[in-house]
């Protein structure tokens, strides 16, 4: 790829952004480096690449590449035998480690779709036995561990207790009867040898060996000759300490040299793997997508962000290309847009030829052999080039080389020079651009080119589009409609006299003025029925919402419904039961009167009683008055204290205890419990009707013995019981709220150290007749309260 259309559409500055995400300075180099590849397969792989580390980073948390740094010869020395520093082994050590990471993590991932990065980490080569031992033998880049080798920990003993009996020695000369011939009362080193200072004119009195005199004369540094014998013991073992440090040293050396090829195979793969962790990273940053790549020259931008304009302040692109035309005609009016996006098409292309996402939320690209480019002012003083030589001469270029495998972008052809012979000679080059077959976007004004491209085939017009009543460009395209240019509008906003556009307008021909005006008009007429479009689908999705609200109300209603049905069946079943009850209860103390041997006056006088009871108690279903009551909507101005209500989020009626206008609420007494609810969720009971049947009584003689079921109330309150003691009653509570089918109750069990609450909510969560249960809504007793809904 030519670097010439790398600078004008400044990939270089992509490459250089996406590189500072690198670790290592290879994995950045390899980045700037890249190189546009014309091979769709490449460019495949490539983005594949940048697919896969994408999941890996983000989807499964894998460690980007560890640091280290960049070696020179250091591999090269090892391999010949040479000995590396301290220094120079932990870098390989570094080395080590990050290959050892980078194979681990990527293999650890069990993703069958992450294949090619498994691949290169299949390729890396380390030594855990090597990497663990530099790391631990060498403490720094200039120090050797004491524990490298049992030989070095035995000399480094020996060195440091026989310094310190040499210094104990000596010490005793500062403390003792010497003292008084010592210049300074310290111990000091000459030539690696602890010696004393001493004053010259009593440098006969302390025997021993002279090593070296002060500048001054005054002070003679003397090896007194008990400590020579140490002193020469002490750079004896320095020197054996020294050549076991070597020795350790040359030894990691040697294992580092055997595998020097590898080594520098694995820096080449973690600097690979770097640079498609950096693209990665750009892609997220940026949130680019991953673009469709052929070779036919189709492409297709859907909302595209130039990658160099802030995100919240770029306004996204669509274009399309190569499929029915090979061209596009970009025109409008200036800082409209149009070189901008002109730059983006050839950007796009080349990124996903370098393995780049593209900001955008859908694309389809292509490669290209080659994209020329003739953006922006190229004059040259040195060269003799004006503006219009300068892109004449790359188009001369252009013309010469494009081949229907290339990509040509051209911005403002024809310009620099006379209008008419401009427009001329960039409708003849782009009819030639059209018979070579490439593909390519062109920036214009001229009105001919703008008619050219309506004609011919292959071309398409394109508008940036203009708001005619702010006179601002809106930075979007719209295909199939040539742009105006709107110089004088935009002048005139500008502040320009209006005697010198008039004069322009009058100027300009009659064939340029009846097209700008038909364009224009064009325009108008299409943004304003955009604009009614735009309303009508408003006004559709709003309509369908309020269909769907309505949708949503009348299932609503009929789940109501429904639960008013089964509430009114199961209080007739409760009545019956009652009845039944009582009835057997009669029935049994008659039976037991005449199970006597013999009957006297008062027990027949007995018997008839409880059968009066009985015929009294006789119960026919159909002459049973059910109650239906009747609701009404209430409002909250109209709503008393002491109305009855019918509350809906707890299916039950209740008496109203207290009105809340100013919070639209109200409290109300269901049973013994008091609801704070919402007064749209309230309805007023204005009637209730009995209805009655026509049936005969029917008498049923019981044979079985029924104990009467008092009607269970809505709550149970345990507070103050242990879980032993509580979950009896509740349990018995949860079973006569099964039996009078109701639907919702509540227990009220404190909120205290939460014990209780805990036994009784592991008591539901396994009851069988317990469908699912919560705490109290705000104004039910939150936390202190369990609201169970039976099944």
């Amino acid at each position: 790829m030519n670097t010439h259309a790398i600078e004008k559409t400044e990939l270089n500055k992509i490459l250089f952004n996406a590189s500072q995400f690198a670790v290592l300075e290879g994995g950045k180099r390899l980045l700037c480096n890249t190189q546009p590849t014309p091979d769709v397969k490449e460019a495949k792989f490539r983005l594949k690449i940048t697919e896969e580390s994408i999941a890996l980073l983000f989807s499964y948390g894998v460690a980007k590449v560890e640091y280290f740094p960049a070696f020179s010869d250091e591999l090269g020395r090892a391999k010949k035998g040479s000995s590396l520093s301290c220094g120079e082994l932990l870098k390989i050590e570094n080395l080590l480690r990050s290959t050892r990471i980078a194979h681990t993590s990527i293999n650890s991932v069990t993703d069958e779709n992450i294949t090619l990065m498994k691949k290169l980490a299949d390729r890396l080569y380390f030594d855990e036995n090597l990497e663990e031992d530099i790391r631990t033998k060498i403490l720094n880049d200039s120090e050797v561990s004491d524990y490298a080798s049992d030989k070095l920990y035995t000399l480094r003993r020996e060195i440091r207790l026989l310094n310190e009996k040499i210094r104990s020695r000596l010490s005793e000369y500062l403390t003792g009867d010497e003292g008084k011939y010592l210049q300074d009362a310290i111990v000091t080193m000459r030539d690696n040898r602890y010696v004393l200072p001493v004053r010259a004119e009593y440098k006969r009195n302390i025997k021993g060996f002279v090593h070296d005199r002060s500048a001054s004369g005054a002070t003679f540094f003397i090896e007194p000759e008990e400590v020579l014998e140490m002193n020469n013991e002490l750079r004896s073992l320095a020197v054996d300490e020294k050549e076991e440090v070597e020795r350790i040293l040359g030894e990691l050396s040697r294992r580092a040299g055997f595998m020097a090829e590898e080594l520098t195979t694995d820096i080449e793969l973690l600097e690979e793997i770097d640079c498609a962790y950096a693209r990665a990273e750009y892609a997220y940053k940026l949130g680019c997508v991953q673009p469709e790549i052929n070779d036919k020259g189709i492409i297709e931008i859907e909302m595209g962000r130039h990658p160099l304009i802030d995100r919240k302040k770029v306004v996204p692109v669509s274009l399309s290309l190569g499929s029915t035309y090979r061209f596009l005609l970009i025109s409008g009016p200036n800082t409209g847009g149009k070189t901008v996006t002109l730059k983006m098409v050839g950007l796009f292309c080349m990124m996903a030829m370098c393995g780049l996402f593209v900001p955008a939320k859908r694309v389809k690209l292509s490669v290209f052999e080659e994209i020329y480019c003739d953006v922006g002012d190229s004059q040259s003083i040195e060269e003799s080039l004006s503006t219009f030589s300068s892109h004449i001469t790359n188009i001369i270029h252009i013309v010469n080389h494009a081949t229907k495998n290339d990509l040509v972008l051209i911005d403002e052809l024809g310009g620099g020079t006379d209008p008419d012979e401009g427009q001329a000679l960039a409708k003849a080059i782009v009819a030639h651009l059209l018979k070579t077959g490439c593909a390519g976007v062109v920036t214009t004004h001229y009105t001919a080119l703008k008619e050219f491209a309506f004609s011919a085939n292959g071309i398409e017009n394109a508008c940036m589009e203009f708001d005619s009543n702010t006179l601002q460009p809106l930075y979007a395209m719209r295909i199939g409609l040539p742009g105006s240019s709107n110089a004088l509008a935009i002048s005139r906003r500008l502040g320009l006299k209006e005697s010198i556009l008039e004069d322009a307008l009058n100027n300009l021909s009659v064939d340029a003025q009846r097209f700008e005006n038909i364009v224009r008009s064009a325009e108008e007429s299409r943004i304003k029925a955009e604009e009614t479009l735009k309303e009508c689908n408003r006004l559709k999705a709003e309509w369908q919402e309020k269909h769907l609200a309505l949708s949503r109300e009348r299932e609503k209603l009929n789940h109501e419904k429904e639960k008013l049905s089964v509430t009114a069946k199961a209080e007739s079943r409760r009545i019956i039961r009652d009845k039944t009850a009582q009835a057997e209860e009669l029935l049994e103390e008659i039976e037991s009167i005449f199970a006597k041997d013999t009957l006297n006056e008062s027990d027949l006088i007995k018997a008839r009683t409880l059968k009066n009871r009985l015929s009294d108690k006789a119960y026919d279903v159909e002459k049973e008055e059910i109650v239906c009551p009747q609701y009404e909507a209430v409002r909250a101005e109209t709503l008393k204290v002491g109305s009855k209500v019918y509350v809906k989020s707890v299916n039950q009626t209740g008496i109203v205890q207290n009105v809340r206008i100013s919070k639209n609420e109200a409290e109300v007494l269901c049973g013994n419990i008091k609801i704070r609810s919402k007064i749209s969720e309230l309805s007023l009971v204005i009637a209730e009707e009995k209805a009655q049947t026509n049936k005969k009584q029917e008498r049923v003689k019981i044979t079985k013995t029924l104990t009467p079921k008092p009607v269970p109330t809505l709550e149970i309150n345990v507070i103050g019981k242990t879980v032993y003691e509580a979950l009896p009653d509740v349990e018995a509570f949860i079973d006569s709220a099964v039996i009078a089918n109701l639907e919702e109750v509540r227990i009220v069990h404190g909120v205290g150290t939460g014990k209780l609450r805990a036994g009784i909510q592991e008591f539901l969560r396994t009851h069988k007749n317990v469908a699912e249960f919560r705490y109290g809504k705000y104004g039910e007793g939150e936390t202190g309260v369990t609201i169970v809904k039976i099944k």
